[in-house]
Formats: C-alpha cells, sequence, structure tokens
C-alpha cells in the first residue's frame, strides 16, 4: 500500500482548502461545514487522491461542481463518518489500487444521493482506523444482512399488575390483623402485664357435714389456721421451737427438725414446712404476736366430730388435707369435699404492696360441699354403742356388733362396733382393725340364728305348717359327723315352736333333707346372704355361700344350721327384717338424703325390696320365733330367756356359730342374738354379736339384745304389747 503524504493539500492557488484564512472572496452561504474535506479512510482527501494522480500520470480530474452536488448542506459531514467515499469510488480504487497512487483518479458518483434520515438501507458500518485488509473481488463480497431483530422485552403491564396485586394483598392482611388486634384480642394483649401486678388468694371451701336423722351433726369442719416455717428465714431453729412447743402442743424437738433447711430432691432448699394444722383461731393470733422470723399462719379447715368415738366407725376421718381416708368420709368423698375458689386482685409494689383501688379484680367463688344425712339416730346410737362397751368390757381381744333397724324402711337407725376409738384423734389405737366397722367386716358362721331361713324356706315351700310335729332323736348322723341337741329329746315327738325355742338341731336338719340343697341356697339368697347389702359402708363384705355341687355328705346337716355358711351381722339383721316386715326383704341403708350448698335435699336411691315370704307365712313364722323368749316349763328353758323385753312380746332367736379368719379357725364362739319387737307388728330388729376367745360372748348378746331393743321402744314411744296375748306353746305336744 502506497505511504500516506503528509503534504497538506492545497488549491489552485495555494491556499488549504476549507480555510477561511485566504486571500479569495467567497461567496455569502459558502464554506463552512459545506466546504470540509471528505477524507478518505487513510484521512486522505479526494483532492489529495487526485493531486497525485495527476502527478503520477498527468491526467487531473475536476470534481463535480458544487452545483452538482446534492442540495443537502450535511451532505460532506457524512461523507467524513463513511470515510470520504461513496460506492463508486469505492470501486474505482479497487479497480485501480495495483497502478500505484498516480494512477488513481477520483470522481464523484452520480447516482442519486440519499437523505441522510432515509431509513431503506443501513449506513455503512465505521472503519476504525489503521492497516486497510486487502481488496477482495466484489464477487467474493459477503451479502449485507438484515440486522438482528431485538429480543421481544417482556410486557411491563404484567410485571406491573402483578406488582400491585402483591401489594394490595400485603396491605388487606396488614389492616385484617389490625382489625383482630384492636378488637378480637384486645383483653388478651390489654393483660399481658397484668400477671406481674396480680397477688392470688385462695378461698377454701368448707367440707360438707355429716348429720344424723335430727339434723344433729356427727362431723362437721370449722374454720381453723395452720401453721407452717420457712426454714431459709428461721434464724434460731431451736429457741423458736421452744417458744412454739407450748402453744402447738408438739414437742419442741420434733419442730426444731422440721424448721432445719432442707435440700429438695430436685434442688434448691425447702421453703414451706407445716408446723401444725387445724389450729385454733386464738391461739393462731398468739403465734403471730410472737413475730417469730421464718414463722406465718394461713387460713384452714378443722374436722370437728362433737361426739368423740359417737359412731366413729361408722364416720370414719380425714387427712390434714380434708381428704376422706376411712368410712363414710372416704366413701362418699366426692360429695362431701367442696371446690375451692380463688381471688385475683392487682396490687402495687414495694411498700405499697395493697389492693389497687378500682383495680382489676376477679373472684371465683369457693363452693361448699354438700352434706350427708344420715339414717342414724344419734342418742339411739349413743345407747347402742354403750351398752355394746359395757357388755364386752368383761371380754378380752374381742369384737362386738350391734344394728338397729326399722322394720318398713330398712333404715339403719344404730350400728355399733367394738372396739372403737375417737374419729378426732383417729391415730391412737392399739390396731388400725380397732377402726372397721364390725356390723360390715366382720365375717362369722351364724350358728343357730340362720335356723330361720331354714324354717322360713320350709314353710313357703310347704314342707311343714306351724302345726307339724315329728320325733326327734338326739343327735343325727351327716356324713362323718355326728350332729346332736343341747336339749335332749330323746325321741320324743317335738313341734315346730318347740324345735326353735331349743335350738333343735336334729329336727332342723330332718326339715332340711325335706327341702333340699337347692331350695334351701335358693332361700339363703333371697334373704340377702352371699352378697353385700349396698348400705353404704365401703369395703363391706360379701359373705360366702356353699354351692350345692360342692356339698359333701356333712353338709346337709351343717349348711341348715347355719354353719359352712359366711354372713356378716348386718346381713343377718336384714333377713330377720324381712320376716318383720311381712316377708319383705328391704335394703338396709345408712344415707337418708344428702343436702346441697344451697339447702336443697335430694332423697337417697330407694332401697332394693323383693318379697321372700308370704304374708301368712311371716307372721306364722314370728309367732313361732316368740317361743324362744317365752318358753320356760317342766320341759326345759328355751334358750332365748334373757332377751325377753318386759312389757313387749319379743320374737327372736339365739345362736353360737364360728369365726375362721384366713381360712383358719379362731378359738372361741360368737354368740348372737336377734329379735324384733313388737312380735304381734315389729317396728324394730336388733342384732347383737359378741365374739371372744374365752367365749365370753355367751352372756353378752341375749342381755345386751334386751336392754337395746327396750331403750328403742321407750324412745319412739312404742305402746306396750297386750302380752296376755301371747300365745303358749307346747314343745312336746300329747
Amino acid at each position: 500500500m502506497p505511504p500516506r503524504s503528509d503534504e497538506p493539500r492545497r488549491d489552485a492557488k495555494g491556499s488549504r482548502r476549507g480555510s477561511s484564512r485566504g486571500d479569495e472572496h467567497r461567496e455569502p452561504g459558502v464554506g463552512g461545514i459545506s466546504d470540509a474535506r471528505a477524507y478518505t479512510p487513510r484521512g486522505r482527501t479526494i483532492r489529495e487522491g487526485g493531486g497525485a494522480a495527476r502527478a503520477g500520470g498527468g491526467a487531473e480530474q475536476r470534481r463535480t461542481p458544487r452545483s452538482s452536488r446534492s442540495g443537502d448542506p450535511f451532505r460532506p459531514a457524512l461523507q467524513v463518518l463513511d470515510g470520504g467515499r461513496t460506492g463508486a469510488t469505492r470501486a474505482g480504487r479497487r479497480e485501480t489500487a495495483s497502478g500505484g497512487r498516480a494512477g488513481v483518479v477520483r470522481t464523484v458518483s452520480a447516482r442519486p444521493v440519499r437523505e441522510p434520515f432515509d431509513d431503506d438501507e443501513p449506513a455503512p458500518p465505521r472503519r476504525r482506523p489503521g492497516p486497510r485488509r486487502p481488496a477482495r473481488p466484489a464477487a467474493a463480497r459477503r451479502p449485507v444482512r438484515k440486522p438482528r431483530r431485538p429480543p421481544k422485552l417482556a410486557d411491563p403491564r404484567r410485571r406491573l399488575r402483578l406488582g400491585t396485586l402483591l401489594v394490595l394483598a400485603l396491605f388487606t392482611t396488614i389492616g385484617i390483623r389490625l382489625v383482630y388486634l384492636q378488637a378480637a384480642s384486645t383483653p388478651a394483649y390489654a393483660d399481658g402485664g397484668l400477671d406481674s401486678r396480680l397477688a392470688v388468694v385462695e378461698l377454701p371451701a368448707p367440707r360438707g357435714a355429716i348429720y344424723d336423722r335430727t339434723g344433729a351433726p356427727l362431723a362437721h369442719s370449722v374454720e381453723a389456721r395452720y401453721v407452717f416455717a420457712d426454714p431459709t428465714q428461721v434464724k434460731n431453729p431451736v429457741a423458736t421451737a421452744k417458744l412454739l412447743s407450748p402453744l402447738l402442743g408438739v414437742p419442741a424437738s420434733e419442730l426444731a427438725g422440721k424448721m432445719k433447711a432442707r435440700k429438695l430432691p430436685g434442688g434448691g432448699w425447702s421453703q414451706f414446712e407445716y408446723l401444725a394444722r387445724g389450729v385454733d383461731i386464738d391461739r393462731a393470733k398468739q403465734i403471730m404476736a410472737l413475730d417469730l422470723a421464718g414463722i406465718g399462719v394461713h387460713r384452714d379447715e378443722r374436722r370437728e366430730v362433737p361426739g368423740g368415738d359417737l359412731a366413729a366407725n361408722l364416720i370414719g376421718f380425714v387427712s390434714q388435707d380434708m381428704t376422706g381416708l376411712e368410712g363414710l368420709e372416704a366413701k362418699y368423698d366426692d360429695v362431701l369435699e367442696g371446690k375451692p375458689g380463688r381471688k385475683r386482685y392487682e396490687v402495687g409494689q414495694g411498700d405499697l404492696a395493697a389492693p389497687i383501688p378500682g383495680g382489676y379484680s376477679q373472684t371465683t367463688p369457693a363452693q361448699p360441699g354438700s352434706s350427708l344425712e344420715l339414717t342414724i339416730d344419734r342418742d339411739l346410737q349413743f345407747q347402742t354403742q354403750r351398752i355394746l362397751s359395757d357388755g364386752m368390757a368383761g371380754t378380752r381381744n374381742s369384737v362386738g356388733a350391734a344394728v338397729v333397724i326399722e322394720v318398713g324402711t330398712g333404715d339403719v337407725l344404730a350400728q355399733a362396733s367394738y372396739p372403737t376409738y375417737n374419729a378426732a384423734d383417729p391415730t391412737r389405737v392399739n390396731s388400725p382393725a380397732d377402726r372397721e366397722d364390725a356390723a360390715t367386716s366382720f365375717i362369722v358362721d351364724p350358728g343357730s340364728i340362720h335356723k330361720a331361713i331354714t324354717y322360713g324356706a320350709a314353710l313357703q315351700e310347704g314342707v311343714i305348717t306351724p302345726d307339724t310335729t315329728f320325733p326327734v332323736a338326739n343327735s343325727i348322723q351327716k356324713g362323718d359327723t355326728p350332729f346332736s341337741d343341747t336339749h335332749p329329746a330323746n325321741g320324743r315327738t317335738m313341734s315346730i315352736p318347740g324345735m326353735l325355742a331349743f335350738s333343735s338341731n336334729v329336727g332342723t336338719i330332718k326339715i332340711a333333707d325335706k327341702l333340699g340343697p337347692d331350695r334351701l341356697i335358693d332361700y339363703q339368697k333371697r334373704f340377702g346372704l352371699g352378697q353385700p347389702t349396698g348400705e353404704g359402708m365401703p369395703g363391706e363384705a360379701s359373705g360366702r355361700l356353699l354351692p350345692a355341687d360342692q356339698w359333701s355328705d356333712s353338709s346337709y346337716g351343717s349348711v341348715p344350721i347355719g354353719h359352712s355358711v359366711d354372713a356378716t351381722p348386718l346381713q343377718m339383721a336384714a333377713a330377720y327384717a324381712a320376716i318383720a316386715n311381712d316377708g319383705r326383704y328391704v335394703q338396709p341403708h345408712l344415707i337418708k338424703q344428702v343436702i346441697g350448698p344451697d339447702g336443697k335435699k335430694k332423697p337417697a336411691a330407694a332401697p332394693v325390696t323383693r318379697s321372700v315370704l308370704s304374708p301368712a307365712n311371716a307372721a306364722a313364722l314370728r309367732r313361732m320365733l316368740e317361743a324362744v323368749t317365752t318358753v320356760d316349763g317342766p320341759d326345759g328353758r328355751a334358750t332365748g330367756l334373757a332377751a325377753a323385753v318386759p312389757g313387749y312380746r319379743v320374737a327372736g332367736k339365739t345362736g353360737t356359730g364360728l369365726r375362721y379368719e384366713n381360712g383358719k379357725r379362731q378359738p372361741g364362739d360368737v354368740a348372737s342374738f336377734i329379735g324384733m319387737a313388737p312380735a304381734e307388728k315389729p317396728r324394730y330388729v336388733v342384732a347383737v354379736f359378741a365374739w371372744s376367745p374365752g367365749g365370753e360372748g355367751g352372756a353378752v348378746a341375749a342381755p345386751a339384745f334386751r336392754e337395746m331393743m327396750s331403750f328403742t321402744l321407750r324412745h319412739y314411744r312404742v305402746p306396750p304389747s297386750a302380752t296376755n296375748k301371747s300365745p303358749k306353746f307346747e314343745v312336746f305336744p300329747h
């Protein structure tokens, strides 16, 4: 490529083209940007190229006069941007390139000139200054490509709509939350810091009372105080214990031990220890007056038993937390127990720790427990319990029970046990068994008192009549066991009342042979044996009946006379009450009604009743049982004369049974007597059981019955019987 000439081009007059400095006068409107030189890609103007050609070849071409150019005044400037050449001049340069610079003649193409802003054909790209590529033939030149279509951009309106929806959703959520906070959950947030300013006081609910049938309290709760210690605050445990001991009635050594610092199993130190529960209010005030560090008192409740040991085996007792542990207190704990209340109120801090007037205050009132009204008569219970205790006082390691039942209703008017205890101090007993209710837990072989069931079944089934008689031997053999009578008949003919009066084992077994084991067991169940009575005492024993398929040969002799049978005193008393009630069994019960906290009374469920004997057969059996307390003649004396009540006709039966404990027979006998009065129309049934290892119970049962029945009849003002109408019995009719 020929070298570029550094000599500036000049016109014919020797001046630079386009300069405004010449002496030549120019026409107005000519010059400026229209006189700018058109540069080639090498920086040369077209005139410079022509001058070189003329110098080399002597030929000179002149540019087309300005008048022949396009009238566009900006065309020269565009030619500068395009390298100072058009399509024709580029072609001319390629054709003469090999001839050297002197042979190049540039001319201005005569083709129509495009407007500078014509979009029909894009402007040629600018070329960077630098060495020129070798010219290529026109045929090999690539065709001009159309510019690529720019990528299609996303529609901004879609993004705008999406963004708008998101913003609206956000503000809607915020608005809903604000409405919820202001309307729905305002109390929750308003009370958020309330707990730190609240004091809580528990309002104790008094436990329900236990009353007798007249409304006299047998056990009730009174307000008291408990005394406690914070061992971390007690400065001198020994000195503090000496001051509290005489007021609390607790040894000083025991109090000092409770006030010593003690580490809890889970970590930390104990800050609360009970020193005493149920302290009288006056005594609690004296303790507070001492102003002892770490010692405090708080409201408490104490169970008070006015009668001490009166019906203690029935009532039972409670724990220090007022939870029933034994007796009716335990059985009806859910009824007697109250529901504590709470008072929460806003208090100040520090020295102003007092209720804030008009501040937050919420009170949940305590719900006192319901009370029980028993069928027990307090006065009758006291006398029954006293008579039993006096009778058993001459025995050692003995057990006694007494039950008084109202005929027709099944109300248990008295139920005494021996030994007994003080319900206000239940820990002072010789044995836990002393707290048991003997009437429902003392299981015995009833002995001869069971004979009334055998004779009643025989009457009802037609095996015998009140006038039946037959010879009675002195003994009878059943299996390998002989059964004999204590009053030998020597084979003489004996009446049914005579068999009851002398408690003939032989006569009873002969009647049971005609009755059969299945029918006898059926009547045992009808009279209430073999199952709990459901009286209301917890842990009541059910007793046991020997199934017929388990009878041995000797069972045919033992079961009819009350052996190989387990029963409780209450079960046997209820059976005799059925005989007194014209043959209709009424379930014995202790609960008369429940008194709610509001004073409303709800009667207890009606007792279970069923027919056992017809009224005629029940009356006949009662009449025959009168022989037990009346026969006293040349033929002998009846077994129950000691149970006779002056002025009243009495029907009943004596018994001598056995006691088994853990399957082993215990020494001694269980003496018993169950009777009803007045016999012509019984009002009450009294049952007395006495067991002692030395056998002294036989001297207790009948006399105790007489005293108990006498008081009961007088207490309820029962008119005396017309004793001149008492039946006359023949033991050995001719």
